[in-house]
């Protein structure tokens, strides 16, 4: 039995969890900072990374209690090292070196998007060769995997990311932040009458674009505003899913058409909490990829926690795929 403490300060939200044998969740606590963010209409670097120094350790603790397991019973400790935000890297970071240095332990440095896509490994093995959509805030890509931590990006966004997009265009329709729930929520109260743009849909590559559908959606209420005419929010709304939806669904089938070996889809990320997507995906996968063992997360893992950190780290645990403590927040940190 291998037992990892994880630690998460990626961006918004401290958590700890520990995490058993890369499956078994022991116990997850996550603290959000939605509610001070909400009124900036987006994080602040500065005040996320103050709520990580005021949470961090008191998570820990908890964790300890919750889990029932003391620090002998505990073989090492992971964090994420990035992509993120230095300053909330930063907080995860030394925590996590300041606890492996003082009980002895092993340190893990985990890569954030690798834990989105580990998270399914927490209801289910992952099977290989697999393919992984990761669909957030700051990212979107189409990942290969052909064994555990291979990681091979055969796709990826030219500008914004799929949950930044739903972000911009939840603050056009005066949405609370984060917008992406709520936009969900009421694109399913409209009809698709409005004509969204669905960028690099037919090129000849995996590749995705997000910005232009975003300034095509502030286009068509700005130019009804101008007119004294009311846009339906819903119908606008659900315009927007519709192409976000049909593009990443479409660059989905391409991939699984050009890896036929796959034997798993994974769907990742915050987005994933997505339920026109997760509708979506989950009729292709039925439909056209029937032997395909399709994983989409539970809600609870869907956005950033420790739980997915500890996941990776189990099979980074069993290489040996150790840091020093000199290691470093990397905010930019690719697959």
């Amino acid at each position: 039995m291998t037992v990892i403490l994880a630690i998460e300060s990626s961006c918004d939200e401290t958590s700890v969890a520990l995490i058993e044998d890369g499956h078994k969740i022991l116990t997850n606590l996550v603290a959000s900072q939605i509610k001070s963010h909400m009124r900036f209409g987006g994080v602040v670097p500065e005040v996320a990374s103050r709520h990580h120094v005021e949470q961090i350790s008191q998570l820990v603790n908890l964790a300890l209690k919750e889990g029932k397991v003391n620090w002998k019973q505990i073989d090492a400790v992971a964090v994420t090292q990035g992509p993120g935000l230095v300053g909330a890297l930063l907080v995860g970071v030394t925590a996590a070196k300041t606890l492996a240095l003082i009980h002895n332990k092993p340190l893990i440095a985990v890569n954030h998007l690798a834990g989105h896509i580990y998270a399914n490994q927490l209801q289910a093995p992952l099977q290989f060769p697999a393919l992984a959509l990761i669909v957030s805030g700051g990212h979107t890509e189409l990942v290969y995997l052909e064994n555990h931590l291979d990681f091979q990006v055969i796709g990826e966004t030219q500008d914004d990311a799929v949950g930044e997009a739903y972000d911009k265009v939840g603050r056009i329709l005066d949405l609370p932040y984060p917008a992406g729930k709520y936009l969900d929520q009421l694109a399913h109260q409209g009809q698709e009458l409005y004509d969204v743009p669905r960028a690099m849909l037919h090129e000849d590559n995996l590749d995705f674009s997000f910005s232009g559908m975003k300034s095509a959606v502030m286009n068509l209420a700005h130019n009804a505003h101008q007119r004294g005419q009311s846009i339906n929010q819903a119908d606008l709304a659900a315009s927007f899913q519709a192409a976000v939806v049909e593009i990443l669904t479409s660059k989905v089938k391409t991939a699984l058409e050009d890896h036929p070996n796959c034997q798993q889809f994974i769907l990742a990320g915050g987005v994933a909490a997505n339920s026109g997507l997760r509708a979506a995906l989950t009729d292709l996968i039925q439909t056209n990829f029937s032997q395909i063992d399709l994983q989409i997360p539970p809600l609870s893992l869907c956005g950033d926690n420790a739980a997915m950190i500890g996941a990776v780290a189990y099979p980074m645990y069993l290489a040996k795929d150790f840091a020093d403590l000199s290691i470093n927040a990397i905010p930019s940190l690719d697959l």
